[in-house]
């Protein structure tokens, strides 16, 4: 989410962090003894234990086009089809086509069995597939179609699927027939007005033309008619709801909002017909302010109600300062200054609040306060629960501030009614600086009606701002929801049919993510797609600066799931459900974990796609031999090792799915009264229906929209989940929080095994699996696997059987002279370091209790193949395999006869 720059001069040359304070155990484990240098070939697909090509069938689309099958899930011609995927970006979507040929077979080797085609759009070729020649955004490059088109081409052989992406990060502008007014906004903001700007849904309509029947001569079909072609995309992270919710709308140039709010009016009319039964129907009346809510609004006795909250390490301080500003600033003599001196890993953790508030949901608000900073940052205003868990109340918004004193005012309504609420003033410790505060007030009331000048009969009914939401009634902002809504479902509907009707395109359409959209509007189109990113880079102070950034190094496995319930609550039943971005970016030392936990807790929910993020950005640059930025894992020897066992887990399906189904309803009514109190990048979702989050590491979850039906038998709110041991119901997956400080997760499928996380001195019993012995550089944290492979691996007419297993051993990883900024590993700036990437050699013992004769095992070298022999000890029907830092690699086979 939100990594679209990343193709930017400033982040292509970006190479790799690792984050994480490496913490020494009472043992001789030591970096220095166990670092050295993995890197996996950029175009190896050679043979062995490590290559699962024969999993995909040859060429892709060879049983016909993808299809949806009556239970909810992808099909291969008879077969059902899981996807495993990877991202291709800007420049990488046009390699050589000598590199496309390898490029092709070395991610079939890894599993990969469709590649999603993502920011063609932003650049112009060689980086982009835009026409340089051109002033506008319209026309396409022919080399770039070209190397496009081979590269498809090579995909398809290797039994590899295509998604393409429509709109991404296209810069439209004056030059494409727009009003010049649409070069004020950023390339994304640009994109709102699509929703509902009738000129750019035709240069939308006219992209898709030029691209979806486009001829490839290497695979003799247009795009439109080429099986291989499995998914089409139409904008990716965006949506009008969304974007209102965001504020965004607000901000739009006049030119553009005029267009929006003659559509309001007309949708009044048909609704209404005339003012006075406008007024009628919206209650219109003005609602007086109320007493004032806040204790010490004006600081004049310090700090006396207010709490200020410093975790994790960050550390602020709050000092009260006289306000001498003129007629140009606050009136309060006072002021509250809030220093920064250690920012945290989170921009939460340094916070001040006043708890103790009573609101009333569905009665108004008004907050108004004045601030300033050192310099110009933002800063995220609202009210949430001052309790556990600590969620939001309906309000929440993002405020620019700056050197000089600015005031704010925002009318609202609480989404649900809490004795214990509080005034929340966050974000304050994303950098080191200096933010002060001034004349707080929290009232009640500040509603507004109509205008006198407002008459449906002239058109001249304004649109409801987001910022000044709350100061319409109830059935005022019912409405403007609904037109949003519809406003919005037409524009997904007009793409999805001229698409599929016009264009003929026989790919599956998926319109975008569900929290830029939301699940009624997503489950009208063909597939519903989430993206989740745990630990997003943040940038204090500018958008993708290439220098001042942080990658909070922590492990997901100590927060109970992390992202992956949030992507399960937002399943719609009866549609198949896609992760087409995902991943723990860089510098996270922990990341070996991402894809093993995704695709264990995918299987789990029976989902049909996920997609790492990203294979590459890079244009031509394949062999660069370290880790190369936040996203890319192409050169990630830890993230492309785990590639294999992950996509035994999802797509072999060695996890099986939950036993039972979690479900709610949400008609779209229901959605509509919800989106009121939402807000941008999280509108809706089973947990605004009261499915707690655990649910998601237990069972399956799936939201029932309009027109589907809950299925008999499926639990419902209220659930409860054990404290200690989160058990998925098929009792192969274990979220292990019996030692708090030092969490595990256990996978004990059939065929596949996992140790992921702080295993270190600890013994776990998985079926015919023993592991124990378990070291490593950051305090025992392990992501370790045993998959039995099969298929053209196995041997059937070997006397004995053979059984094969492929064991990985991640953990810690850098690049060599990578210069780390801080202690906590979360930094190097531009310092990314040189070739070789350099990883951790993972002790373990592991025993087997199968039946065996004899057993061999080797340490496999960076592209698969035996380099070592390992002693393996045969006793009865025990074979014990020891692993370590000698080894020098991260993966081993081991065959049992």
């Amino acid at each position: 989410m939100r990594k679209w720059l990343i193709g930017l001069g400033l982040m292509v040359s970006l190479t790799v962090l690792v984050g994480g304070v490496m913490m020494k155990r009472a043992n001789s484990f030591s970096r220095s003894s166990t670092l050295f240098p993995f890197v996996l070939p950029w175009d190896d697909d050679s043979p062995g234990i490590t290559n699962i090509s024969h999993w995909s069938p040859k060429p892709a689309g060879m049983s016909g086009f993808i299809r949806v099958g009556k239970d909810g899930h992808f099909y291969e011609g008879k077969n059902r089809i899981r996807f495993f995927g990877v991202n291709l970006c800007f420049g990488a979507c046009f390699p050589r086509k000598e590199d496309s040929e390898k490029i092709a077979a070395r991610m079939a080797k890894f599993g990969i069995n469709v590649v999603r085609f993502h920011h063609l759009d932003m650049f112009s070729y060689p980086d982009g597939i835009r026409d340089p020649q051109y002033p506008d955004t319209r026309h396409l490059h022919k080399e770039a179609l070209d190397r496009l088109d081979y590269l498809i081409y090579q995909l398809k052989k290797n039994g590899i699927y295509t998604n393409l992406n429509l709109l991404v990060s296209r810069p439209f502008n004056a030059a494409d027939g727009l009003p010049r007014e649409i070069e004020e906004l950023d390339w994304k903001e640009r994109h709102i007005v699509g929703f509902f700007y009738q000129p750019m849904i035709e240069l939308q309509k006219e992209y898709a033309k030029n691209l979806l029947t486009h001829y490839n001569p290497y695979t003799r079909t247009t795009y439109s008619e080429e099986p291989a072609i499995a998914f089409v995309e139409i904008n990716n992270e965006n949506g009008l709801i969304h974007s209102w919710l965001g504020y965004q709308v607000d901000r739009l140039p006049k030119v553009f909002l005029k267009d929006l709010q003659r559509q309001w009016n007309d949708w009044l009319r048909k609704k209404y017909r005339t003012t006075t039964a406008l007024r009628k129907a919206w209650g219109v009346e003005e609602k007086p302010l109320g007493p004032e809510m806040l204790a010490n609004r004006d600081f004049s006795k310090g700090l006396d109600g207010w709490v200020l909250e410093q975790h994790f390490g960050a550390q602020g301080v709050a000092m009260t300062e006289p306000v001498s500003v003129g007629d140009r600033g606050p009136k309060s003599p006072w002021s509250l200054k809030i220093t920064v001196i250690k920012r945290g890993q989170e921009d939460w953790h340094v916070q001040l609040n006043q708890p103790g508030l009573r609101v009333e949901k569905g009665i108004p608000y008004t907050l108004s306060f004045w601030a300033r900073s050192d310099r110009p940052t933002s800063v995220s205003i609202g009210i949430k629960q001052a309790h556990e868990p600590w969620q939001d109340l309906g309000f929440r918004t993002s405020v620019k501030v700056t050197e000089e004193w600015q005031q704010f005012s925002y009318t609202f309504i609480v989404s649900e009614s809490d004795t214990n609420a509080r005034l929340d003033i966050s974000g304050l410790s994303q950098r080191e600086g200096s933010y002060w505060f001034a004349d707080f007030s929290l009232r009640t009331g500040g509603i507004v009606g109509l205008s006198p000048e407002e008459k449906l009969e002239k058109g001249s009914i304004e649109i409801v701002l987001r910022g000044q939401q709350g100061q319409k009634s109830l059935p005022a902002q019912r409405d403007w929801m609904s037109f949003l809504w519809e406003v919005e479902d037409r524009y997904w509907q007009t793409l999805y049919r001229y698409i599929k009707k016009e264009l003929k395109a026989r790919g599956l359409v998926i319109g975008t993510i569900v929290g830029c959209s939301s699940p009624n509007l997503m489950s009208r189109l063909d597939a519903v797609d989430t993206h989740a990113y745990w630990q997003h880079p943040i940038f204090p102070s500018r958008p993708w600066d290439a220098e001042d950034w942080i990658v909070p190094n922590r492990t997901m496995v100590q927060a109970r799931g992390g992202t992956l319930p949030g992507i399960a609550l937002r399943r719609v039943l009866g549609k198949p459900h896609c992760v087409t971005e995902y991943n723990h970016p860089a510098p996270n030392t922990y990341s070996s974990e991402a894809f093993l936990l995704l695709a264990a807790y995918g299987a789990l929910q029976d989902w049909d796609a996920i997609y790492a993020f990203s294979y590459s950005h890079r244009r031509d640059q394949w062999d660069i031999g370290k880790i190369p930025n936040f996203f890319d894992i192409d050169q990630h020897p830890t993230k492309m090792v785990t590639l294999v066992p992950s996509a035994a887990l999802f797509r072999r399906g060695d996890v099986k799915p939950a036993k039972n189904l979690v479900c709610v309803s949400l008609p779209i009514e229901k959605e509509k009264e919800l989106l009121l109190t939402a807000y941008s990048w999280n509108l809706v979702h089973a947990g605004h229906l009261k499915v707690p989050s655990e649910a998601a590491l237990v069972h399956r979850v799936a939201i029932a929209t309009q027109g589907r039906v809950v299925p008999s038998g499926s639990l419902t709110p209220p659930l409860s989940v054990l404290k200690e041991k989160i058990v998925s119901d098929t009792g192969e997956l274990v979220w292990d929080e019996s030692e708090p400080a030092r969490p595990v997760v256990l996978i004990n499928a059939e065929k596949s095994k996992a140790v992921i996380g702080f295993g270190g001195g600890r013994t776990f019993e998985l079926g015919w699996l023993t592991v124990d012995g378990l070291q490593s550089l950051q305090d025992g944290w392990v992501a370790l696997t045993v998959t039995e492979m099969d298929g053209a691996d196995r041997k059937p007419t070997s006397s004995p059987p053979i059984r094969r297993f492929l064991i990985t051993a991640t953990g810690y990883a850098e690049n060599t002279n990578m210069v780390w900024k801080d202690p906590e590993k979360s930094s190097v700036g531009r310092q990314w370091g040189d070739p070789p990437s350099l990883v951790e050699g993972i002790a373990a013992r592991l025993t087997f209790r199968l039946p065996a004769s004899e057993a061999t095992a080797w340490a496999l070298d960076e592209r698969g193949q035996r380099k070592k022999a390992l002693p393996v000890r045969v006793q009865g029907q025990v074979v014990s395999l020891s692993i370590g830092p000698d080894a020098r690699t991260l993966w081993y086979e081991l065959e049992i006869r």
